[in-house]
């Protein structure tokens, strides 16, 4: 098997029906599989799910209830994987034509991948406008401060070998996992490639307010990372940076005119307050933040000096308790396979 195709969901039953349809057109010569993790869900998610076997090549449906959030689901769904490489989606988004030979082709040349984001298709025109995950034209950047470049977990393809080589997603975190994904693999010598031609239709929140907890989740997550990675060549952040993006937004509030601008001066405000509960969170008690594994020896020779912005995690429930991400000693009971489809697919 050369890919599989991991899809955590947890109560998609209203979106994960548009992922599947849009991976049932899709043709590739190499050979593929759907990998369909559950995560506990208690709606309709595994009846839409099985209206799919006989359709998807070699769709399979896992079971991971042990523990919560995407990260796990993901690493689940990596461990019994098939294919060499692996390629994650998400339940609420929807790939567009030929993403799957897109990225396989990718993988062919390349150890680790990122897929292009499409915003305007599945989202109100008024949150198209925040700066929410900016993909559409390269890799996201990290820039406050500066560090190491990332993208989105939806989208992501890279070689199994290399997953299992740092530990997987870091099961601990519920939100921002794949930009820590991201920057492990890098600092383990893997670089990151975009492909442009694997396009991903994203989904935002469907309402405002859904859209700022988030970027106070994500500004909160930000100070983790920075004080997880400020050891590894990020660079350093200071409370003078931190009040001079306070007083910017202060003196940006005086000129908002347009709505979009507002919205945008909302989504930023409510990112930087979030930001200010990590220093509070995380800044007075350190040995919460982790420390990030990366491989012991670099396993590609060269690093891409690429420089990360927040990146969004799917409505996954916080995970229950923090589960080491090295460890891989095989599957819960509850973990299985729950159902498999049909053997029929192409090549």
């Amino acid at each position: 098997m050369e890919l599989s195709i991991i899809i955590p969901c947890y109560n998609a039953a209203a979106t994960i029906g548009a992922q599947l349809g849009a991976l049932v057109t899709e043709r590739w010569e190499g050979e593929w599989e759907v990998v369909v993790v559950d995560n506990g869900s208690s709606d309709d998610t595994l009846s839409v799910v099985r209206g799919y076997f006989g359709r998807l090549p070699h769709l399979r449906v896992l079971s991971a209830r042990a523990s919560q959030g995407a990260a796990y689901a993901r690493n689940i769904g990596v461990r019994k994987a098939r294919g060499r490489n692996v390629a994650f989606l998400d339940a609420d988004d929807v790939i567009q034509p030929g993403w799957i030979a897109a990225i396989g082709e990718a993988l062919r040349s390349a150890p680790f991948v990122a897929s292009r984001f499409e915003f305007r298709s599945l989202n109100a025109p008024r949150l198209v406008g925040l700066p929410m995950a900016p993909q559409e034209d390269g890799l996201q950047r990290y820039a406050n401060p500066k560090f190491l470049a990332h993208a989105g977990t939806c989208g992501l393809g890279v070689r199994k070998a290399l997953h299992e080589e740092i530990g997987g997603f870091d099961q601990s975190m519920a939100v921002l996992e794949d930009t820590d994904y991201c920057w492990r693999l890098q600092l383990s010598g893997v670089p990151l490639t975009f492909v442009p031609d694997a396009v991903v239709a994203v989904r935002y929140r469907p309402t405002l307010r859904a859209s700022l907890r988030q970027a106070r989740v994500w500004g909160r997550e930000n100070i983790r990372l920075y004080l997880r990675y400020r050891g590894l060549g990020m660079a350093r952040h200071h409370v003078g940076r931190e009040l001079r993006d306070w007083r910017r937004l202060a003196r940006q509030l005086g000129g908002i005119g347009a709505k979009e601008s507002r919205l945008r001066w909302r989504w930023t405000f409510h990112l930087y307050l979030g930001r200010l509960v990590g220093w509070i969170r995380y800044g007075l008690r350190p040995a919460t933040v982790g420390v990030p594994r990366v491989a012991a020896k670099p396993v590609y020779a060269e690093m891409p000096q690429a420089p990360y912005c927040p990146a969004g995690a799917g409505p996954f429930p916080a995970p229950q308790a923090k589960v080491d991400p090295r460890s891989q000693s095989g599957v819960d009971a509850s973990e299985g396979v729950l159902a498999r489809g049909g053997r029929t697919g192409w090549r």
